[in-house]
């Protein structure tokens, strides 16, 4: 499921765009207020893609872009927005949007922009899978935790993506065990695991999210 976050203060125009694209298996949060994104972004949980007015209440479109782009290069950012002119298309451009939609606007334009910009930056929909702070990109094979890159083993991948794509259920160490060795014809005793899960703990920084279900498995959850 695509994560989206949409800030907007118009509650008619959110809540339109907002049913649209859960129709279409995202996950959508607004925010209409910049500092409320900031907080979201700052308790390190990050979403596939932001969507974001120039106008909004209590700051700038354009100086929230700036400094989301200054932490996270990576994470697309569509503007969409009234002002249209070309001054400030290439303004939003250069200020580190990827793409510029004006109002009014069609969804379905705005959702195949959407396609579009996570096929670009690798990001198409089911290819990230986010928790809390850890954010795994299955068509790169990258990981990531509040917004830095974490270079993990393709043991400690493995592990982390059994668990991500399996949020909210616990995963035994059996199943870890059989699962990320015994498919490559490995057979490792039962402190391998251990030591690994370990060892990708302290790489992700101890997330909270990161459970260990005593003498059964582990977990991850939101």
């Amino acid at each position: 499921m695509t994560k989206i976050w949409y800030v907007e203060d118009d509650a008619q125009i959110s809540c339109m765009v907002k049913e649209y694209l859960e129709e279409r298996d995202c996950q959508v949060m607004v925010y209409d207020r910049p500092e409320a994104v900031r907080e979201a972004f700052e308790a390190e949980k990050i979403p596939d893609l932001l969507i974001l007015d120039w106008n909004i209440p209590g700051g700038s479109g354009m100086e929230l872009c700036r400094w989301i782009r200054a932490r996270w290069r990576e994470l697309p950012v569509i503007f969409l927005t009234v002002r249209g002119d070309t001054r400030d298309i290439v303004n939003g451009l250069g200020g580190g949007a990827d793409d510029y939609m004006t109002k009014p606007f069609e969804l379905e334009v705005l959702y195949s922009r959407i396609l579009a910009l996570l096929r670009r930056t690798g990001g198409s929909p089911g290819q990230i899978l986010v928790c809390g702070e850890i954010r795994l990109d299955r068509s790169r094979m990258e990981v990531r935790s509040g917004g830095r890159k974490v270079p993990v083993s393709q043991t400690e991948y493995q592990i982390l993506l059994l668990l991500m794509e399996n949020i909210g259920r616990t995963v035994t160490r059996q199943s870890l065990l059989e699962q990320v060795w015994d498919s490559n014809g490995s057979y490792v005793n039962d402190n391998t695991l251990t030591v690994a899960v370990k060892r990708l703990r302290e790489k992700l920084g101890h997330p909270a999210c990161f459970r260990t279900v005593r003498s059964f498995g582990y977990r991850m959850e939101m």
